[in-house]
């Protein structure tokens, strides 16, 4: 099999982003916001941002890089206001560069907007075209601007801001949960599919929306519920009211909020998630049993599912790998000595525990293959005398069009290669998948809740043809390496 896999990208599905939004009069709210953003943290850290209104005017302050990078006391203290909305994020379309930071800022004759947008849009590329032709000028390459133009031109043509959102729920494509910060009100926004999460949360008082319920947890905020699909929440002097912004359609949450994506303190569609992947692994045991001496995950985002397996098979669970959890993301360049430092910089076995050992990897997904062959590698050299890799979701065979880094189905491992070859590939003396159906089990919820299209390539918002690259495309490349 071929191994051109782009080894400087991660061996993971990458998430677009992280919002979190705050009505509260009176109260610190650029504090609360960074504390509720440090808590997304994870779900993007190439840059952050906020939005701050005083009921009169709007400022903005973002940057690159990471939460702790971006703001400190001194920027945080000049950020005064009554509601404020905040943004981390990793590119998905538009590339990482300071233009693509959020919160993006329009303005319109009667007023001004923010935008904070998770997910990715489908049909971006007409709509930034026919605004174009509008005269509408862009800074940046985000389709998170795009959805901020649109509002901010319906708003210009003499609608209100609720009309504007929802004319232009009507033009958009794909997923996307949103908070859209004017003067004086905080809107947020979820596609008709809730491809994406958010949540609604009550501070005393006051209203919170936010990616995940581990942020409401953070700044000691009560989780009311979801945003349901297709619906407008608006927060304003008067508290929050609903309304239908676009008929929702089938749900269709991304199944990776509950293998990989969402922290394990987040509860999703009624379940804990730290629940739901040690239910994984339990199910992956019963699946794919091995004859070992201990388990052990990936950390931290495999260990849940290593200790579900190891109570369900009854191999002792064991930490094989000590974490640096200060990397983070880095702006600095790799040099030739880093890459060859490789995944050490992340990971380090422990060999005592180590040596002599049969072990099984439990891990949350393979994408590339890139980090599991490392892995398999470095417990060798650390003395295991078998290693056998156990995944706790099925193979990624196909792109997510939906706001995960995993559009070029050409660096997917298991689009063009069966199992073994992906055995073969990592080096692993045997390699198991959970099957979409103890997957699904495991949720406790309906598989028809789901976004399965990375597993089974069905896709519930349609895809332009011109985005896809076919398996059989693919398949056709790759004969001609191997021809």
């Amino acid at each position: 099999m071929s191994s051109d896999f782009d080894d400087n990208r991660p061996d993971k599905p990458e998430e677009a982003c992280g919002v979190f939004g705050i009505y509260a009069p009176g109260e610190d709210v650029s504090r609360l916001t960074y504390f509720g953003l440090h808590a997304l943290q994870h779900r993007g850290q190439e840059s952050a941002g906020m939005a701050i209104s005083d009921g009169q005017s709007i400022i903005i302050y973002k940057d690159m890089g990471l939460l702790t990078q971006v703001f400190d006391e001194r920027n945080l203290g000049t950020l005064q206001g009554d509601i404020a909305i905040g943004h981390v994020r990793y590119s998905t379309t538009g590339s990482s560069h300071w233009e693509n930071a959020q919160p993006v800022y329009k303005t319109f004759s009667g007023g001004s907007v923010a935008l904070a947008h998770n997910g990715n849009l489908v049909n971006m590329q007409g709509l930034r075209e026919d605004l174009q032709k509008q005269g509408i000028r862009f800074r940046s390459t985000s389709d998170s601007e795009v959805i901020a133009s649109l509002v901010a031109s319906k708003a210009d043509q003499g609608m209100t801001i609720e009309g504007a959102i929802r004319e232009t729920m009507g033009l958009i494509d794909g997923a996307y949960s949103v908070l859209i910060l004017t003067e004086e009100t905080l809107y947020a926004i979820r596609d008709p599919y809730g491809i994406r999460p958010m949540v609604i949360g009550r501070r005393g008082g006051h209203y919170i929306v936010a990616s995940e319920s581990c942020a409401l947890d953070i700044v000691g905020a009560e989780y009311l519920r979801d945003v349901k699909p297709g619906e407008i929440i608006i927060i304003d002097k008067d508290g929050m009211r609903s309304e239908v912004g676009a008929r929702p359609k089938k749900p269709s949450l991304c199944i990776f909020e509950f293998i990989y994506f969402a922290r394990p303190d987040t509860t999703l569609l009624g379940r804990l998630l730290y629940s739901a992947r040690e239910a994984m692994g339990k199910e992956l045991a019963k699946e794919a049993p091995c004859d070992a001496d201990l388990v052990t995950g990936v950390p931290d985002s495999g260990v849940p599912a290593a200790i579900g397996y190891s109570q369900e098979s009854g191999i002792p669970y064991r930490e094989a790998f000590v974490k640096n959890r200060y990397i983070g993301r880095t702006f600095i360049q790799p040099t030739q000595t880093i890459r060859q430092v490789g995944i050490r910089l992340k990971l380090n076995p422990l060999s005592e525990v180590i040596k002599g050992k049969r072990i099984v990897v439990v891990d949350d997904s393979i994408v590339r293959g890139n980090t599991s062959k490392k892995l398999v590698s470095m417990l060798r050299d650390a003395g295991a005398t078998e290693v056998h890799m156990r995944v706790s979701s099925p193979p990624v065979e196909w792109p997510c069009f939906y706001g995960i880094d995993t559009a070029d189905q050409g660096q997917l491992i298991a689009a063009i290669n069966d199992i073994e070859g992906i055995r073969e590939y990592i080096g692993a003396d045997s390699l198991s998948y959970l099957s979409l159906e103890g997957l699904v089990k495991a949720t406790e919820n309906a598989r028809e809740n789901f976004c399965l299209a990375c597993f089974d390539g069905i896709y519930p918002v349609d895809v332009p043809e011109d985005l896809k690259i076919t398996k059989l495309m693919l398949e056709e490349e790759q004969n001609k390496v191997d021809g």
